[in-house]
């Protein structure tokens, strides 16, 4: 199954996937995971997010379980298939394949749930194209407003809402699904983002926590000059400004022992001889605990201001998302760990699977990565270890199911 989507999305000249929410990598991925689904004879939906979602033994429409009754007692498996700019091929698309793997092994050995299974392609996870992470399981969890979601833009500086229509889709649908209330648990098979499962020699672990996290855009407003006839001294040049505030932010997250990272820029009016108007920068900070992102926050912003107050330029901040601490289910995760004999692990990386917590009792299964590497082409997990992942999955099916 991996094999049969290697090509869509993928950028020749990089190697690296740029499936962002609703480009045409993207619409090709949804048309994939429905096939995928009616090969199996699961009913697939789409929610008006834009998660699809595949049932086996539930009809779309809210049919009786295996169980031979209706009710939040399904169990959800999946992940997404969406990228970051020039990601990798495992980060969401394997949690998905997973789930479709574990119950064609389910089926092969003959095994009969004991209550409806599902398995969700969440859309816009990565939020590379809108701004806003887990975008799609936000909404359906209702942790996210319609009107706030539609009114995010694209670089382009269009709308979700347009974006929607121009793909067939009614806006007027976005907000909380109710799909999910027939939803008792959720466990999301992940690659690992890190290197505890290469320090362990384990092939699968299951995570224990989530680390708080978010995304900051800070606006640095001067004014726009000539390179070659403006002084030093009489410029108000707002890039020293943002460039000084990466070169602290990066201290900062250093003794603080957490993550710090502006991987967006962009410069307004963007000439090369030309002292720019403008600079926005997307600050990605994380850390171990709420309170210690809190502190990291305040000090990245303090020297952002001195920063800017010498170089006499303005400066604005927008918290575009937030996300506290995720602990998971401790009982969930306690009982998966056992049945599979696997080790325990957190993480610094969000996931739908953090979104749902807040809803649902949810837990998550790593499966190995030699290199720790993600959110880049050199990202990559063994077969073995994938065939693992998918036994390990089957498995949590028969403890859960």
């Amino acid at each position: 199954m991996l094999a049969a989507i290697e090509r869509i999305g993928r950028d020749r000249r990089t190697g690296g996937y740029r499936r962002f929410a609703w480009n045409d990598a993207d619409m090709e991925l949804r048309e994939w995971f429905a096939g995928e689904a009616a090969a199996r004879g699961m009913a697939c939906e789409e929610d008006g997010n834009g998660n699809q979602v595949a049932w086996l033994g539930a009809g779309a429409s809210g049919g009786e379980g295996a169980s031979g009754g209706e009710g939040a007692d399904a169990l959800l498996l999946g992940s997404h298939l969406d990228s970051v700019p020039d990601g990798g091929a495992y980060d969401g698309p394997l949690g998905v394949v997973s789930s479709f793997a574990a119950l064609d092994q389910l089926r092969r050995d003959g095994f009969v749930p004991s209550r409806p299974i599902a398995v969700a392609c969440f859309a816009d996870e990565e939020g590379a194209r809108f701004g806003v992470a887990c975008a799609g399981s936000r909404l359906a969890a209702g942790t996210l407003a319609p009107e706030k979601a539609l009114a995010l833009t694209d670089v382009d500086g269009c709308t979700l809402a347009e974006v929607m229509r121009a793909r067939g889709r009614d806006p007027r649908r976005v907000g909380r699904s109710a799909w999910l209330d027939r939803v008792g648990a959720f466990v999301e098979l992940h690659v690992e983002q890190g290197r505890a499962l290469v320090h362990s020699g384990d092939a699968v672990g299951v995570a224990t926590a989530i680390w708080p996290h978010g995304r900051w855009r800070l606006d640095f407003s001067g004014r726009a000059d000539h390179a070659g006839t403006t002084p030093m001294e009489d410029r108000r040049d707002p890039m020293p400004a943002y460039a000084a505030t990466v070169v602290a932010a990066t201290a900062r997250a250093v003794d603080a022992q957490a993550r710090a990272t502006f991987g967006r820029v962009v410069v307004e009016p963007g000439g090369a001889n030309a002292v720019p108007s403008r600079v926005s920068g997307w600050l990605d900070a994380r850390a171990p605990d709420d309170g210690a992102l809190a502190r990291l926050i305040d000090t990245v912003l303090v020297d952002a201001r001195a920063a800017a107050a010498q170089a006499r330029v303005g400066l604005g901040v927008t918290v575009e998302s937030a996300s506290p601490a995720v602990g998971f289910d401790t009982a969930l995760r306690e009982r998966l760990a056992a049945v599979l004999a696997a080790p325990s692990l957190p993480t610094g990386a969000g996931h739908d699977a953090g979104v749902l917590s807040r809803v649902v009792p949810t837990a998550m299964l790593f499966v190995r990565n030699p290199t720790g590497v993600s959110h880049s082409p050199d990202e990559h997990a063994d077969d073995a270890d994938c065939a693992a992942g998918v036994d390990a999955l089957a498995t949590v099916v028969r403890e859960l199911a």
